[in-house]
């Protein structure tokens, strides 16, 4: 469960990520009409990327502390 944990924590980071720093995702809501959620994507964008950030650490130190470190 240890790697899947740190996979899921990984790959939403980097998904989060992607989608705050990149201007990607606000010419693909214009694209298909809905340019009315750019306003709120920093009020879900943010937290899920903090929420992932921590996944991940926690998955970490999960992994760590099994090995006996």
């Amino acid at each position: 469960m240890g790697d899947r944990l740190l996979r899921t924590g990984v790959i939403g980071t980097l998904v989060a990520a992607l989608c705050c720093f990149a201007p990607v995702l606000v010419v693909l809501l214009g694209v298909v009409g809905l340019s009315a959620l750019v306003g709120v994507l920093d009020y879900v964008l943010v937290p899920a990327l903090a929420f992932f950030v921590a996944l991940t650490g926690y998955a970490l130190w999960r992994r760590k502390r099994a090995k006996g470190g």
